[in-house]
């Protein structure tokens, strides 16, 4: 009741109305973007291509892609690379970040320090760009190069040319994309690269609502599956969703105590208490979001150039398929880059120099190296125990796709990337909006506290 009531309040507050409805209309240029076909491409054999790798190797990876890109790629859409390249580059800046001197002191600038990492991080999205457009182009042009043989050219008129067409096609589009993503993120609601995301994932959602049904409650030979399946199948789908909510907002929160003296009004206080918040889920989705390449991308160039038939193929199609391995590798590679995020992001060092310039200690532990000793043991604790939910959380469409031969476009919605993405976003965005209703006393979204977001990506 306090949602509905929250939502009928956002459209009274004129300023919120504005930026619902501009980040409204930025998000349906954006679909229509993914919706313009790539000129000089053949769609009938653009689909049986698509249809090719599904059933492959490269399936995996294809179905994975294909989520995040709102169906853009399946239909060689202008709009095929979105948000993903500007994401990429984000990334990248971000851990370089970690390890270049230079780029670690733009950071420390203020303003202009991060205008400049803006302005390299758009550069690198350019390059992004043309590297995966012409690799886009090369493979329809030559689609042999995948191992794939085909009855009907995909180009019509393959050639210097289309590449050429098709680089500045999709460049362009995906640069429109990231200028979509900073207005709204500027004059709409919450960052606007996520909610691109996010509206991409669940532009699935017809599609995936339409195999639910072809699945369990298609009848005849369609049907596969009982009621009863379905009923456990969406208690089950509940579950996950309060279990991804529970990740994204877990906090441990640290004690701080400040010694610093404030004068309000003429009357002095003294010691203020306040708390530091350690988010369980510090990494978000960059674990996932690595792992699945570096299982998918290698086990297909190893089953492309073996025999098949040979042991290193067997263990290529057993690397790429959900399976036994294919989890033990997905887990391995998801609690490494979840402890290697952990310790390329966050530097307890900075933060205990912080409190100590600040004049703010940790009850119980002295200022300094043993408070960033202190932080550091603790934030290890905090990744175990949200890498193993991360992992679970990854690992529920896998399950799903074994034991109960859900399809992937249904399966997705129960966890990995999508999951969390989703709620994420929304969550942000939801925050977002209710600091607007607060500051105007109208009630927030919960009848009892306030909303808390990510934090972060």
């Amino acid at each position: 009741m306090a949602m509905m009531k929250g939502f009928s309040n956002a459209f009274r507050v004129p300023e919120l109305r504005k930026k619902i409805l501009i980040t409204l209309g930025l998000v349906v240029v954006c679909r229509l973007v993914a919706q313009i076909p790539t000129p000089g491409v053949n769609w009938t054999g653009l689909a049986n291509i698509f249809r090719s790798m599904s059933e492959g190797s490269q399936g995996g990876f294809l179905d994975w892609f294909e989520v995040f890109t709102g169906g853009a790629l399946g239909q060689c859409a202008i709009g095929s690379l979105s948000i993903w390249p500007y994401i990429s580059a984000q990334i990248v800046i971000q851990l370089l970040g970690s390890v270049i001197p230079a780029l670690e002191k733009l950071k420390k600038e203020g303003e202009s320090g991060r205008q400049q990492l803006a302005q390299i991080t758009r550069y690198l999205t350019i390059f992004l760009c043309v590297i995966q457009s012409w690799g886009i182009a090369s493979a329809l042009c030559n689609p042999q190069m995948l191992g794939l043989s085909i009855n009907e050219p995909i180009v019509l008129n393959p050639g210097f040319g289309f590449k050429i067409m098709t680089v500045i096609c999709m460049t362009t589009a995906s640069l429109f994309i990231m200028w979509v993503a900073d207005q709204i993120t500027t004059f709409g609601i919450g960052n606007g690269a996520s909610l691109i995301i996010m509206i991409n994932i669940t532009s699935r959602l017809p599609t995936a609502l339409r195999a639910l049904w072809d699945h369990y409650l298609g009848g005849g030979d369609l049907a596969k599956a009982q009621y009863a399946s379905l009923a456990i199948l969406i208690l089950f789908f509940f579950m996950v969703v309060m279990g991804t909510v529970m990740l994204t907002q877990g906090v441990r929160k640290v004690p701080i105590h400040s010694a610093r003296r404030s004068v309000v009004g003429g009357a002095s206080f003294g010691m203020q208490q306040t708390f530091m918040p350690l988010r369980v889920n510090y990494t978000g989705v960059m674990p996932i979001i690595f792992a699945q390449p570096l299982i998918q991308i290698p086990s297909a160039i190893i089953s492309k150039i073996t025999t098949p038939g040979s042991m290193m193929h067997r263990f290529a199609q057993d690397l790429a398929n959900p399976g036994a391995m294919h989890m033990i590798v997905y887990a391995l590679l998801i609690m490494f880059f979840t402890f290697f995020w952990v310790a390329t992001q966050f530097n307890a060092i900075d933060i205990s120099e912080n409190l100590k310039k600040g004049s703010s200690y940790i009850p119980g532990i002295r200022p300094g190296r043993a408070t960033a000793e202190y932080l550091d043991d603790m934030m290890t604790k905090i990744t175990l125990i949200g890498g193993t939910g991360l992992l679970i959380v990854a690992l529920v469409p896998m399950m799903l796709m074994v034991s109960l031969e859900v399809p992937w476009v249904i399966a997705s919605f129960f966890g990995g990337t999508s999951l969390l993405i989703i709620v994420g976003v929304a969550l942000d965005t939801l925050r977002v909006m209710e600091s607007h209703l607060l500051v105007r006393k109208y009630e927030g979204f919960l009848a009892h506290g306030t909303l808390r977001g990510r934090g972060g990506v």
